[in-house]
């Protein structure tokens, strides 16, 4: 099982984790939710609901993957297979990424 904190603006927003290769859960933390100031850190991972499932890494971060010749020279340099997204997004979506959500290991 790997984990990777979630954080929007540098807020901890709530964690990832990858339960098996088919099995993802996004959980916003109680603080965060429970805060009606605090924003959805994404359309489908709403604050309608704290936890959320999936069988696959959920579209949002998988989005924060590189592609092509960069996602190829990534998992080169960093000794990850190309096809372990999960790896990838936690050693790569720490800085330096588009957007708000930045995801450290835990």
């Amino acid at each position: 099982m790997r984990k990777g904190a979630v954080y929007l603006r540098g807020i901890l927003a709530g964690k990832l984790i990858e339960l098996s290769r088919n099995e993802y859960v996004f959980r916003y933390e109680d603080d965060y939710f429970n805060d009606p100031t605090m924003p959805d850190i994404s359309l489908t991972l709403s604050k309608k609901q704290q936890e959320y499932r999936s069988s696959y890494l959920f579209p949002f971060f998988f989005n924060m993957l590189s592609e092509g010749s960069n996602r190829i020279t990534q998992s080169r340099l960093l000794h990850i297979d190309e096809k372990d997204h999960f790896g990838i997004l936690l050693a790569t979506a720490q800085n330096d990424v588009t957007g708000a959500v930045t995801i450290k290991p835990l």
